[in-house]
């Protein structure tokens, strides 16, 4: 049995970790041979839901599933973990055991002698992230939540727009009421993107039975007001169902939604 090429990515927050372990996917052919881990993120898996609806043949493990990631190792090909900017990188020794793996980070230009200098074999440029010893992480799931969109571009502006908090990091995935799956991302001092819908069945029949869910990092963030106003934001049962009866008729009259 050959020996499985493990790669461990960490990196400052927002400096581009998901994406470059993106960007070495869409390189390989064979991604049925390739496991996902990213291990700390509790019940909000932002990320794992972004790749496994990108590479829908990847296996992606979740914290709950962390034993069987293991035993599936020697069975990969390929395997990355990405270890967010919240865990030790002591851990990533303990997690492998004597395993054979190799380090990555990915970080703003301009960071010099960081800890991750001297835990990676190789740096990668990212984007240029500020980092702060001050900042703290914000989570929550929603679930079964479906958010009306143009509440959500209000809310988005917002967390963006310093409303709840000095923020340098968000990203979120929403169900919108006509039953896509939108990824929200947000890094401060980059460029904007837009919404991404991602390559998900459209949610048609009653409240979604699949992830959604909100990450925020900043300084002196007003959580009780994120929870709220993500709360205000979801509709009721019977909004749902109108917006989804809506929906369907467009496109059973083969009109774009």
């Amino acid at each position: 049995m050959s020996v499985p090429n493990i790669i461990v990515v960490a990196g400052s927050c927002g400096a581009g970790k998901t994406t470059w372990v993106c960007q070495q996917m869409r390189d390989i052919a064979d991604v049925d041979k390739i496991i996902y881990y990213n291990p700390g993120t509790g019940t909000v898996p932002v990320d794992q839901t972004r790749i496994a609806s990108e590479f829908p043949d990847l296996q992606v493990f979740s914290d709950a599933q962390q034993v069987e990631f293991l035993n599936q190792i020697p069975k990969a090909d390929a395997v990355y973990i990405e270890w967010g900017f919240y865990l030790e990188l002591g851990s990533v020794a303990q997690l492998l055991d004597n395993l054979t793996y190799r380090t990555v980070a990915v970080l703003p230009p301009d960071l010099k002698d960081s800890e991750y200098h001297a835990w990676a074999k190789e740096i990668v440029r990212g984007a240029p992230t500020q980092t702060n010893t001050t900042e703290t992480l914000w989570r929550a799931a929603s679930n079964g939540q479906v958010i009306d969109e143009n509440s959500l571009e209000e809310f988005w502006y917002e967390i963006t727009h310093s409303a709840y908090g000095i923020v340098t990091r968000a990203k979120g995935i929403f169900d919108v009421n006509d039953g896509r799956s939108l990824y929200c991302d947000f890094v401060a001092g980059v460029p904007q993107t837009d919404f991404l819908e991602l390559d998900l069945p459209r949610y048609l029949e009653g409240r979604p039975q699949r992830f959604s869910g909100l990450e925020v990092v900043g300084q002196n963030l007003d959580e009780a007001a994120l929870r709220q106003t993500l709360s205000d934001c979801c509709l009721s049962d019977a909004a749902i169902l109108q917006y989804q009866q809506q929906v369907k008729e467009i496109l059973l009259e083969g009109e774009p939604v």
